[in-house]
């Protein structure tokens, strides 16, 4: 009997497996296929990521310094409205190196990390969780007290606990150019409907170019014409779901969800990277596997941290669909320095923001 079985192994699922073994917990967490693959997120983060980290994790995955963006209202070429800091803003990582690099350190705190482990069932009852999991030894099944959906915005633990879906669930698409690019801009297009497309240099790793839009939009044919616009031959194309919008409830008596499966993401990018280790650290300090009720405690947690945020992450986004003139006006009269932290809406009523619209309006 493991007191948590965590089914996912990318960042949420490993952190919180991290944290939960820390705590004195048996944890076992298992991931489908091989950690970090297939790849189906973009690798870039705000700097905050390395507090989640072990300390020599920077110097091995790091790729490239950015500082600010570019948004454009039309393809490449058009017109660019930066947004900008003096110092550096956000990183761009090796994203596969990090899942595993945050599992080695779920294994170093005692969890029982395993990868090629399939779920194939999840049954819940009053005082455990039963796992039935495809190996390569096998059928198995796994007894818990509780159970972690951390499998992605299509989980198979939210749909074996009956939990309700996200919102809405984007279709997003990425490839990689092999050209080497230092710059420390991303470029932001508003291009796609309902949502954009980007840019982004990785050093000597590359450039990331990636696309997003809700279903029923032509994601492939919008793409190809960022790509054309830029001229690139793109290879390792990929694509994926992400979920926009938590449900009402992500948990029951023996489970949980948390990072892409609970829709803790940023509606505004779609990122969900720092959310989602956020809330894997609130489900590690508030769940207790003997415990059932102080799941509640969870629920409560990570919605008073997330709920501002993703609230004015909504009308954020409301505005890439714009008329094109207004967006104009807007990216105009807003663009230059900024003290905007990219992960928090909310940090542009602070002080430093508003110090740093003065300063820029100065120059």
């Amino acid at each position: 009997m493991y007191d948590f079985v965590v089914v996912g192994v990318g960042p949420p699922g490993a952190r919180f497996a991290r944290r939960a073994a820390e705590n004195g917990h048996d944890v076992l967490a298992l991931e489908k296929g091989s950690i970090g693959e297939p790849l189906a997120c973009s690798g870039h983060v705000s700097t905050d990521l390395w507090e989640f980290t072990g300390a020599d994790a920077r110097e091995d995955l790091l790729q490239n310094e950015v500082r600010g963006a570019r948004f454009h209202v039309g393809g490449p070429g058009s017109d660019a409205y930066p947004f900008y800091k003096d110092e550096v803003v956000s990183n761009v990582i090796d994203r596969v190196g990090l899942d595993r690099h945050l599992a080695d350190l779920a294994r170093d705190a005692g969890a029982d990390v395993r990868d090629e482990h399939t779920v194939t069932a999840v049954r819940e009852s009053t005082d455990s969780v039963e796992v039935d999991v495809s190996g390569p030894d096998g059928t198995e099944t796994f007894e818990a007290k509780m159970v972690a959906g951390c499998d992605g915005p299509r989980s198979r633990v939210r749909d074996a606990l009956s939990l309700p879906e996200p919102d809405e669930l984007l279709h997003g698409v990425l490839a990689f150019s092999d050209e080497a690019d230092h710059e420390d801009f991303v470029d932001v297009h508003l291009t796609a409907p309902r949502f954009f497309a980007w840019r982004i240099p990785r050093g000597d790793a590359g450039v990331e170019y990636g696309l997003a839009a809700p279903p029923g939009v032509q994601v492939n044919k919008h793409f190809e014409e960022l790509v054309d616009g830029y001229e690139v031959d793109v290879s390792h194309r990929c694509s994926g779901a992400i979920p926009i919008g938590p449900p009402d409830r992500v948990t029951t008596r023996r489970g949980f969800l948390l990072g892409d499966a609970a829709a803790q993401t940023k509606p505004f990018t779609g990122g969900g990277i720092l959310y989602s280790m956020t809330c894997a650290d609130h489900a590690a300090r508030e769940i207790d596997p003997d415990r059932p009720t102080t799941l509640a405690a969870y629920e409560h947690a990570w919605r008073a941290e997330l709920e501002r945020e993703q609230r004015l992450g909504h009308l954020i986004r409301r505005a890439y669909s714009l008329p094109e003139p207004v967006q104009r006006i807007g990216l105009g009269a807003l663009s230059g320095e900024i003290g905007v932290h990219m992960d928090r809406p909310t940090s542009a009523f602070s002080l430093e923001h508003v110090q740093a619209m003065v300063s820029s309006l100065r120059r």
